[in-house]
């Protein structure tokens, strides 16, 4: 195999057939294995955390002694245990254990350290700490106000905006306000310590990112880099939840394991992780724009304003990702984008799906549904007049260039399934006559770039293993959450052998075997890792070349001197191969030469003659993911490989009388290349959009002081399955056009869930409809009940 690895591949993946997950059916059993289901080791002990009580206070003491009087209770430790009690993914900002100040409520102040649960939580509950309560800054408004902000303003510029608002024909003000959102993995936070001799430690962890456990555990205890391994076998969920705030928890239980020589086990509670952990970034955003009587975009300025809580965690790249995304799929002429994170002392928020992309979306989206409803237009019109496209309009504002760019098409070709212009006419006439309910419809769009911003988390390796009898083993850098990583990865593998997928086993991420991993993040796992395992594959290829030289007969013209039996060792020569790539093909579980397909040798039987010839059967590669180059400090260049695209129209229902609203009808459409596997993309394409629509509906933080109050599913309302779109409809465009990815496929775990803006701007349009041209909604996220009902005028006697 010669050339770009990626390109064979289109031929050589079993496009057919779309595999489950590679654990749904122990999920289904409740077979698979998370941490907290590993079985406890002999004297294995109960590691929590004590939170503060105030989201900023000066501690004035902690009295951990009539915790340690308890029976149970092994040990207290406090910041002076750790070797390093500072840490943070960007910035070193953040203490693993408050020491003099807390600075939101929830943080950890101390470690404990129990025989049992029963005698963690009264350990938990005994121990004291004195507060004197300091004032806190608890929005995004009184942070602006004490100028209270994490790292420096960013801008993105294109062209003169100042001279498009002085000539256009219209100018519109305003404001969207964009609420924060939890996780709710269904496993909480959690990982085992193990204490080993010479004082290592191997820690198995609920973690999106292996390599930031294992340098934070390292830095904490001050022990090396090689002296700790981290394994991930899977999470139950993550969503960018445990990319970097599941570390800490790790180093409290290596801390505890390695003082007491004992197995530490850390599992927060659901009201624990809500409590301690991070969430996805509020937002504030302040914008003005420019358009034509037609609702051409002619400029465009948007002030982000961020709450990235107390400490900066991954708030500066989420800011910069939302920025990014302040075109979605549009064309801005001409663009300032501002950004600037503030420091309060809420949750330091972090990662989440999607990172700061649903912020610039849903911003642009709502941009766009005003323009058109003060101009009197259909908001789908609108869009597409302002989609990428077209001689001169496909540069984005930041400087990257479009490339195979399928949005035209997307819109119209959902327009017509959707039957988007007689169901428009269908809800007007319904608003119009109606005094119960009020119908909304929507279409929008997405265009989300993929990889990571941060140039140097672009890579990924594999190692992958080929055994006697034809079955391999692979470890890579990704970890598995459900999104099905590894399933797409043993399909690559399966496909490059020509073997079943049940063939390949894809191990847990080890730090060990796949070292300087970076996270399964930015939807980037599978391009990542993916493209690292078949390059290894192409090296164990081309090493079963010449075995198959050796054991098949060549075309009469290149036949050599030497021929051998099955069974019987032959000297394989390093020098180039008899075969070409070409010569050979693989499939069925059996290799074969393309000029007489009937004799065949099974795969099994070929890593068989390569062991005895003394070939190597297995390889490791790496992969970087070429052409990214962008100045952050400039806000231009490429920071994207390439894009993923897509548009969803949703139709909603809303009780004049309640607020209440439901989801009629979804249709979505996406490009996702060729997918590696149809039938995953499709379930993350409805569990992204689900996610997205709990985002903008249900999912309401509510705080007291800091203090979060909505941390268990009685109060904090995730979409459940009467939420979901009544009819549901999901499908994908063929493109192979995208020749840059592995196997032509195209990332998904994020991008449809920022799809579910449409059901934001279809509750907006449905209140547009009772409202004046002058005068159109302002929709927060999330969009409550209450805020819904709060929103629309009073019924008519």
């Amino acid at each position: 195999m010669n050339g770009d690895p990626r390109v064979p591949l289109l031929n050589v993946l079993p496009r057919v057939s779309s595999p489950p997950q590679d654990a749904s059916k122990l999920h289904v059993r409740g077979a698979s294995e998370f941490i907290d289901d590993r079985p406890p080791v002999a004297g294995e002990i109960q590691v929590g955390v004590i939170g503060s009580r105030h989201a900023h206070a000066r501690i004035l003491g902690v009295d951990p002694s009539a915790a340690l009087a308890l029976p149970g209770v092994l040990a207290v430790y406090t910041a002076r245990d750790f070797h390093e009690n500072i840490w943070g993914t960007i910035f070193k900002d953040q203490p693993l254990l408050a020491d003099d100040v807390a600075r939101y409520a929830g943080e950890p102040i101390a470690v404990v350290a129990a025989t049992s649960r029963e005698a963690l939580a009264a350990g938990k509950a005994a121990i004291k700490v004195d507060y004197e309560v300091l004032p806190a800054i608890l929005s995004i408004d009184a942070a602006r106000a004490a100028k209270s902000f994490i790292a420096y303003e960013r801008r993105i510029v294109r062209g003169d905006t100042a001279a498009a608002f002085a000539s256009a024909p219209h100018v519109f003000e305003g404001h969207t306000t964009l609420q924060g959102q939890d996780h709710f993995y269904l496993e909480s936070q959690a990982c085992i310590a193990y204490p080993k001799e010479d004082g290592q430690v191997e820690i198995h962890a609920s973690s999106q990112h292996p390599t930031e456990v294992q340098h934070l555990v390292a830095h904490a205890l001050g022990v090396p880099y090689h002296s700790v391994v981290c394994i991930v076998k899977r999470m139950g969920g993550g969503f960018g939840g445990k990319e970097s705030q599941g570390a800490p928890f790790a180093a409290y239980a290596a801390l505890a394991a390695t003082r007491l020589g004992r197995a530490a086990r850390v599992v927060l509670s659901k009201d624990d992780d809500m409590i301690i952990t991070g969430k996805r970034n509020p937002f504030q955003n302040e914008w003005k724009v420019a358009v034509d009587a037609e609702g051409r975009l002619l400029g465009l300025e948007v002030h982000f304003w961020s709450d990235g809580g107390a400490y900066a965690d991954l708030s500066t790249s989420i800011m910069e990702r939302a920025m990014l995304h302040a075109d979605n799929a549009y064309y801005l002429p001409a663009a300032t984008i501002i950004g600037q994170v503030c420091r309060t002392h809420n949750h330091p928020h972090t990662a989440f799906r999607g990172f700061g992309g649903p912020k610039g979306v849903a911003t642009i989206e709502a941009i766009l549904e005003e323009v058109a409803h003060r101009l009197g237009l259909d908001a789908l019109d609108v869009r597409k007049r302002n989609a990428y496209g077209g001689p001169g309009r496909d540069i984005t504002h930041y400087g990257q260039r479009l490339e195979n760019n399928l949005m035209p098409g997307l819109f119209e070709t959902l327009e017509a399934r959707c039957d988007y212009r007689t169901r428009r006419a269908a809800v007007d006439a319904h608003n119009g006559s109606n005094t119960d309910t009020l119908r909304g419809l929507s279409l929008t769009a997405v265009k989300f770039g993929i990889s990571f911003t941060t140039r140097y988390l672009n890579q990924g390796n594999a190692l992958v293993n080929v055994h006697q009898d034809g079955t391999v083993q692979v470890g890579t850098g990704a970890t598995e959450m459900g999104q099905g990583v590894n399933m797409k990865i043993a399909q690559v593998v399966a496909g490059a052998f020509g073997i079943d997928v049940g063939a390949v086993r894809v191990m847990p991420t080890n730090t060990e075997k796949n070292h300087n991993t970076s996270p399964t993040a930015a939807s980037s796992g599978t391009d990542l890792n993916a493209q690292a395992a078949l390059m290894a594959c192409e090296r164990i290829r081309e090493r079963l070349l010449r075995v198959a030289a050796a054991v098949l007969p060549l075309p009469d013209e290149r036949r050599p001197s030497r021929t051998a039996g099955l069974g019987t060792e032959v000297e394989v020569t390093e020098g180039p191969a008899d075969y070409r790539e070409g010569d050979v093909e693989y499939g069925d579980g059996y290799v074969w030469l393309r000029q007489d397909p009937a004799r065949r040798l099974a795969f099994s039987d070929l890593c068989r003659e390569a062991f005895l010839s003394r070939v190597q059967l297995g390889d490791y590669a790496f992969f970087r993911i070429p052409g990214i180059a962008f100045d952050k400090l400039a806000g231009q260049g490429d920071p994207f490989f390439y894009f993923t695209q897509g548009v969803a129209a949703a139709e909603v229902e809303i009780d004049r009388y309640t607020g209440e609203n439901k989801v009629r009808r979804v249709d979505v459409l996406m490009d996702l290349g060729i997918p590696i596997n149809r039938g995953i993309d499709i379930g993350q394409i409805q569990g992204a959009f689900v996610q997205g629509m709990g985002w903008v509906t249900t999912e309401n933080l509510v705080y007291d002081q800091g203090f979060l109050v909505s941390h268990s599913p009685s109060t904090y309302k995730i979409p459940n399955v009467q939420d979901t779109p009544r009819v549901f409809n999901v499908d994908l465009v063929e493109n192979t056009g995208n020749r840059k990815n592995v196997g032509g496929s195209k990332a998904v775990g994020e991008p449809p869930l920022l799809l579910a803006t449409c059901v934001w701007t279809a509750i907006q349009d449905a209140l547009n409809a009772a409202r004046p041209k002058d005068a159109p909604v302002r929709l927060p996220v999330p969009a409550t009940l209450e805020t819904i009902l709060h929103l629309l005028p009073e019924p008519s006697a």
